[in-house]
């Protein structure tokens, strides 16, 4: 049984977006689960858009082999209800797989699921999470991320990337694919969320580091190492990367490298220069480098970017 877990001001397409792949790949699945939405008062449970969607009581929970947490205004906080955090660590103990979509993974955080574990978030909670939660890995950059049996998924829509990871898991590729087709869907969306985000707002750089990243975009073909940027800031490197991960919620690195891959992408997708040329005077030297990062962050190499640009 798939279990959905909604709460006041939670967020409908949290909840409708896994319900919905789950119902389709049911036509195709002859062993699908059945669907239930839960919560802590069973009836109907108020959205932050006003639309209502019924739910069940917490009880009994046996049958419950995924647990999907909704996201929303009422997941974080004070809002969070006691009697919800303990049947979710009650899920968890049993080994069911336990998935949260978009700020639903601050239920999962405050429940102490995701301590020293990978996870990610809406990017727009980055920084806010990071400091709630410090024991957690949050890689902020992933559509979704599976660490065990806890699954976390980024804003809104991701919830039904990670829904749909879950039936190609459960039933295999062929029933996820036969699912993102009804739906319309990629099967597997390419890269990650800074291709939806301001990350960090690297164009447009403000805030403390706003300078220095605009410094380092300009210098992209030095080495730019931590010692490098600190120096740069007037700071030790000690101090520089914990005020940095506290005002941008990533790390110098992780940084450098969103500027090295966004520049690169303009000048692929814009130019015919050499991927080797792009690669060297970006800072990434290695064409085989540039183009992991590339994986990482478009869900594609340069190569095949620059060709859709041009049938674009």
């Amino acid at each position: 049984m798939i279990g959905v877990l909604i709460f006041p001001d939670f967020q409908l397409l949290d909840a409708a977006g896994p319900i919905s792949v789950f119902e389709i790949a049911a036509r195709f699945a002859n062993n699908a689960p059945d669907i239930r939405v839960v919560a802590v008062t069973p009836g109907p449970v108020r959205s932050s858009s006003g639309v209502e969607m019924m739910a069940r009581g917490l009880k009994p929970s046996g049958a419950i082999t995924t647990l999907i947490v909704a996201g929303g205004e009422g997941s974080r906080g004070p809002a969070i209800c006691p009697k919800t955090l303990a049947f979710v660590r009650s899920i968890a103990r049993r080994g069911v797989r336990v998935a949260s979509v978009c700020s639903g993974a601050y239920i999962l955080a405050e429940a102490g699921l995701l301590d020293g574990r990978r996870a990610t978030t809406h990017w727009q909670r980055t920084r806010h999470f990071l400091k709630a939660y410090p024991k957690v890995k949050l890689e902020p950059d992933q559509i979704f991320v599976r660490d065990g049996n806890i699954w976390s998924s980024a804003g809104i829509t991701a919830g039904i990337d990670l829904s749909l990871a879950m039936i190609a898991e459960d039933y295999g590729d062929d029933i996820a694919q036969k699912t993102a087709r009804q739906l319309v869907l990629y099967h597997r969306r390419s890269g990650g969320q800074s291709q939806f985000s301001s990350l960090l707002e690297l164009k447009a750089p403000t805030g403390r580091f706003g300078p220095l990243l605009a410094w380092a975009r300009e210098h992209l073909d030095a080495p730019l190492s931590v010692e490098d940027m600190a120096e740069q800031a007037g700071m030790s490197s000690r101090h520089f990367t914990r005020a940095f991960i506290a005002e941008t919620g990533t790390t110098p690195s992780k940084a450098v490298e969103r500027l090295r891959i966004e520049v690169a992408r303009q000048r692929v997708q814009s130019s015919s220069e050499a991927i080797e040329r792009v690669a060297e005077t970006t800072g990434f030297r290695d064409p085989e480098r540039m183009r992991r990062a590339f994986i990482r962050a478009f869900g594609q190499p340069p190569q095949s970017l620059r060709r859709a640009a041009r049938a674009g």
